[in-house]
């Protein structure tokens, strides 16, 4: 999982910053990314695509990502912006802020000579490589899959405590069946997406967007 990122050190880039999203396809909260810097030939077992880990799993990652990593950035672009440029639009604004956001541990800012990108192109000067399922092949987008994972499952869980018919502890906003039956009880609230919504209106008239 280290060869791309061992093929742009090769050639001379010192600080790559590696970045993914959570988020994206949620109907309620904001879109999270991060942008980490690894330590060169750095592997830690375990880190792969946070999809495919337990939450248990996730978080003794993320502390240990966390204490080993040069820099890291986090982005977070809000479910009422997400309804005004789109998803894809938000997930790239939150992607350059994670970006501009990078900090080494005792603070300082960082700018990054490489950005690794799963998935996207990001508007910016800085030179880029996208890799299709970066998560699941690039150590260092993997790394950034989990902290962006654990740390909007925290947000969600904390929203749970004020909006607990929904079960966002659970279902972490997705669309899960609980989460569509509650919609269908209750209706949307402040933090939902409004045009993710829009085929569920379509199909059930009872739900009132405000």
């Amino acid at each position: 999982m280290l060869k791309i990122e061992n093929k742009l050190h090769v050639e001379g880039y010192e600080h790559i910053a590696c970045i993914d999203e959570v988020g994206r396809g949620c109907l309620a909260g904001s879109v999270v990314t991060c942008a980490i810097v690894m330590p060169k030939g750095l592997l830690i077992e375990g880190v792969n695509d946070s999809k495919k880990l337990t939450p248990k799993k996730r978080d003794k990652l993320y502390d240990e990502i966390l204490a080993q990593c040069i820099a890291v950035g986090i982005g977070e672009i809000s479910y009422d912006i997400i309804d005004e440029i789109n998803i894809k639009n938000a997930t790239k604004m939150a992607m350059l802020q994670a970006v501009d956001n990078l900090k080494t541990n005792d603070g300082q800012k960082l700018v990054p000579n490489h950005l690794l990108i799963d998935a996207e192109k990001l508007d910016t000067s800085i030179p880029q490589t996208n890799v299709i399922k970066g998560d699941a092949t690039c150590h260092g987008i993997a790394a950034a899959s989990i902290i962006a994972k654990v740390t909007r499952d925290r947000q969600m869980v904390e929203l749970d405590k004020i909006y607990p018919e929904y079960n966002f502890k659970s279902n972490k906003g997705y669309g899960t069946k609980d989460h569509i039956q509650a919609l269908l009880k209750y209706g949307p609230i402040q933090i939902h997406r409004r045009t993710f919504l829009k085929k569920i209106l379509d199909k059930n008239e009872q739900i009132t967007l405000f």
